[in-house]
C-alpha cells in the first residue's frame, strides 16, 4: 500500500505542487495578498506541463496566458491608479460597458478554442475544454482589475473544469478545483464585503 502511494506520488509530483500552489493562489486571492500573483505563476508553469501530457490543449495555453496575466495583475494591484486609504487598489463592480464587452468577446474566444481544438488537435472534450478555458481567460483578466463578478465566472469555469479533470482522473486537480468551486463562492462574497466596506 505504502509502495503503490509512493509510486503514485513520485508519478504524479508535478501535478501535486501545481495543485498547492493552486490552492495557495486562491486562497491569497481571495484576501487581496499581493503574493497571490507569484503563487499562480509557479502554479501556472507546472501545470503547464500537466496540461499537455494530459492533451488538455486549450488548458495548457491557458495556463501560459496565466503566466502572462500573472505578471500584469501583480503589476495591477501594486500600481493600479485607483487606490484607498490603505494605498491598495479597491475591488470594484464591473461597468455596464465592461459587461457588455464581456458578453461579446467570451463566445467569440471559446467559438474560437473550440474550432482550433476541434479541427487541428486529438482533444478529446473540445467543447468542454474550451468552454472552461474562455470562461478562464477573461475571469482572470476580471480579478487582476479587482473585478468583483470574475468570482462569478470562476463558479462555472471550476465546476466544468472538475468535469474534466474527474474525466481523465487527475485526482489532484479534481479536488483541487473542487475546493477552488468553493473558494470562489466565498472569494464573491468576501470581495462584496469588502466592497461595502470601503463605500460606507
Amino acid at each position: 500500500m505504502s509502495e503503490n502511494l509512493g509510486q503514485w506520488l513520485t508519478a504524479n509530483y508535478i501535478e501535486i505542487l501545481g495543485a498547492l500552489f493552486g490552492l495557495t493562489y486562491i486562497v491569497l486571492s481571495i484576501r487581496q495578498n499581493i503574493l497571490t500573483w507569484p503563487a499562480g505563476l509557479i502554479s501556472s508553469i507546472l501545470y503547464v506541463g500537466v496540461f499537455l501530457h494530459s492533451k488538455f490543449y486549450a488548458g495548457m495555453v491557458l495556463q501560459v496566458y496565466y503566466v502572462g496575466i500573472s505578471f500584469y495583475g501583480w503589476y495591477f494591484w501594486l500600481k493600479g491608479n485607483r487606490k484607498d486609504k490603505q494605498g491598495e487598489v479597491p475591488v470594484s463592480k464591473i461597468k455596464k460597458n465592461e459587461a457588455i464587452l464581456t458578453a461579446l468577446i467570451t463566445p467569440f474566444i471559446f467559438a474560437l478554442i473550440f474550432l482550433i481544438l476541434f479541427r487541428f488537435t486529438d482533444s478529446p472534450v473540445p467543447f468542454l475544454d474550451a468552454l472552461s478555458t474562455s470562461l478562464g481567460i477573461v475571469a482572470t483578466l476580471m480579478l487582476a482589475r479587482k473585478i468583483l463578478e470574475n468570482w462569478l465566472l470562476w463558479i462555472v469555469a471550476d465546476l466544468v473544469s472538475t468535469g474534466l479533470y474527474i474525466y481523465k482522473g487527475l485526482w489532484p486537480t479534481t479536488v483541487l478545483f473542487l475546493v477552488y468551486t468553493a473558494l470562489a463562492i466565498l472569494g464573491y462574497f468576501q470581495w462584496k464585503r469588502s466592497l461595502m466596506m470601503k463605500n460606507l
